[in-house]
């Protein structure tokens, strides 16, 4: 991938600023690219276009809806570019990586029919004596400028997530995407409006920290946010945004139970995809496994061969299905819960050292 600059876009426009954040690979360290370190300005900027197009008028429900089409045969045509970028920031495998970049398509598809259905409601209002003869109706309005913010996990899908209903809803966008992540929403952005004709200023993404951030979400002129992350900060804006509509999406509580009578051999085989799946960063990860008596031995038995067997290494080979953690705090956070277990009773039946590949 370029090391050169990969500006901010808002309003159609490349946008800099005066100090750049290097997006490094939480693999090795080596420099993928480089983001201008946005500041509350370039938000106060993002949300006055977007007010301004969303005082405007919403574009025609067809016109979004051929823009979302448009936009599956634009990611489809990148769909390799998009994977190599989500795998050089993320340390997601390329493998895994591509999936992602797959399932994309899908999201925009489905985002191009509810642009076309989200209509209303019609009703009778005959249920009560003074409505006979008379009905009542709904329209779908944009709610107006949406705030959305994604994480590190799935830097083009949950950035689509958020994205591709809010085009098909009518609502401008100002995007604040993971800090370590941010190279693969700027190049979905580019192709929405280079090659989907999403018109300037409907998307627009800052590329601003983390403690810059609060601005966004607690501006005046946002009139709805999607959060997607960890629950501290996720009910954090919820706290400060008391008065808006406030979407949050953030970790899970997952146990599983492999009781007695279970197909040891499919348990086994889902729940090593299932727990270490891009090093179990995702909000579906497998987190216990609770397993009857009567089949634990055997269970860990194999369990021990399956996760064995996983390739960890270079996210950029397709054959390796556990690469690097996203952070060096991540990864000293991980160290510090398998040492506390182990302190604590636990066994440590595979694998537990640590590997370091320069960060």
């Amino acid at each position: 991938m370029s090391t050169e600059l990969t500006p901010m876009r808002i309003d159609g426009q490349a946008v800099t600023a005066d100090e750049e954040t290097v997006v490094r690979s939480p693999y090795d360290g080596h420099e993928v690219g480089r983001v201008p370190t946005g500041t509350a300005a370039n938000i106060d900027r993002a949300v006055s276009v977007a007010l301004d197009r969303h005082r405007g008028g919403a574009l025609p429900a067809h016109q979004r809806a051929e823009i979302l089409d448009r936009a599956v045969v634009a990611l489809a045509a990148h769909q390799e570019e998009l994977a190599q970028s989500i795998s050089a920031e993320a340390a997601k495998p390329i493998s895994t990586a591509r999936i992602e970049a797959a399932r994309s398509l899908d999201t925009f598809r489905f985002a191009a029919v509810a642009a076309r259905t989200l209509t209303g409601e019609m009703l009778p209002m005959e249920a009560s004596g003074p409505g006979t003869g008379k009905l009542g109706f709904t329209l779908r309005v944009p709610v107006g400028v949406l705030a959305a913010i994604s994480p590190f996990n799935f830097p083009l899908n949950l950035v689509a997530h958020k994205v591709a209903p809010a085009i098909a809803a009518g609502c401008p966008t100002v995007l604040k995407p993971a800090s370590t992540t941010p190279l693969t929403a700027l190049l979905l952005a580019r192709l929405l409006e280079d090659e989907a004709g999403l018109p300037p200023g409907w998307l627009n993404v800052v590329t601003v920290p983390g403690r810059v951030a609060d601005h966004l979400v607690t501006h005046p002129d946002v009139a709805a946010i999607s959060f997607t992350g960890s629950p501290e900060v996720g009910w954090s804006i919820r706290a400060k945004a008391p008065r808006i509509r406030v979407g949050l999406e953030l970790g899970n509580n997952a146990p599983v139970i492999v009781h007695r009578d279970a197909d040891l051999d499919r348990a086994v085989a889902k729940i090593t995809v299932g727990g270490y799946s891009y090093s179990g960063q995702t909000c579906i990860a497998v987190q216990r496994v609770y397993v009857h008596d009567d089949v634990a031995d055997e269970f860990l038995e194999r369990f021990t061969a399956s996760v064995g067997a996983l390739v960890t290494g270079d996210p950029a080979d397709p054959h390796t299905n556990v690469s690097a953690l996203i952070s060096t705090s991540e990864t000293d956070r991980v160290a510090e819960c398998v040492d506390a277990a182990t302190a604590a009773g636990a066994t440590a039946v595979v694998g537990g050292d640590r590997a370091e590949h320069g960060v």
